[in-house]
């Protein structure tokens, strides 16, 4: 969703499949119960307070930067929520994987724990209401969980059975990642491939992406 013209808020919407399906039944069962905002299109260091025609000219280039139109990628758009903290937060919340970069070799799993750190006067503490945690390609996992609060379940057809990409995401505490095996399907000459993880706190808002890096194994 994209607001097209501040004067007018003129709001361009995508709907799911879902809702479109919900919108078609016209008998009131689609209802906007939650929504996000987000300042991707923000470029803070336009704000200048010491513009020559007074305060109410300090923001004006930030106001008059495009929008972005509403797109179904939700790697791409929405990326920086506005998120509420606590009066008094003097750092922004962080989160913390103990990884730059993840390696599993095909078949390999592996299991990580995510922290979000200068979150509510603690130095490293655990949300809530868990994490949301999405694998942009998810022909790379032949398996894909969440633990510790109610997940998501993870599409059929998660490793290779098909040549398309589609993300997949799962809601929890921890997450268990299980590499796949580098086939035809990739190419025959490849020794590895690489996606993105993308970590999200429940609570804070805060976020992260690392490489995802599937190497193959070696046969003698």
């Amino acid at each position: 969703m994209a607001i097209l013209n501040p004067t007018t808020v003129t709001v361009d919407a995508i709907l799911t499949t879902k809702g479109r399906e919900l919108l078609a039944r016209n008998d009131g069962s689609f209802q906007i119960t939650q929504f996000a905002l987000a300042d991707d299109e923000i470029d803070y260091t336009l704000y200048n307070p010491t513009h020559p025609s007074g305060s109410a000219f300090y923001g004006k280039a930030i106001e008059n930067t495009p929008v972005l139109e509403a797109f179904p990628n939700e790697s791409q758009i929405m990326r920086y929520k506005l998120v509420t903290l606590p009066r008094g937060t003097s750092k922004l919340p962080v989160i913390n994987l103990g990884y730059n970069t993840i390696i599993l070799r095909q078949g390999a799993s592996l299991t990580i724990t995510p922290q979000t750190l200068n979150y509510l006067g603690s130095t490293s503490t655990f949300e809530a209401n868990g994490y949301t945690t999405t694998i942009a390609d998810s022909r790379l996992v032949s398996s894909f969980s969440g633990t510790g609060i109610t997940t998501t379940t993870p599409p059929a057809g998660l490793n290779t059975t098909t040549g398309t990409v589609l993300s997949v995401t799962q809601i929890g505490t921890s997450f268990t990642i299980t590499g796949t095996t580098i086939n035809t399907l990739f190419g025959s000459n490849l020794t590895s491939l690489v996606t993105t993880i993308t970590v999200i706190g429940r609570d804070s808002g805060a976020r992260i992406t690392v490489p995802l890096n599937i190497q193959k194994v070696s046969t003698i």
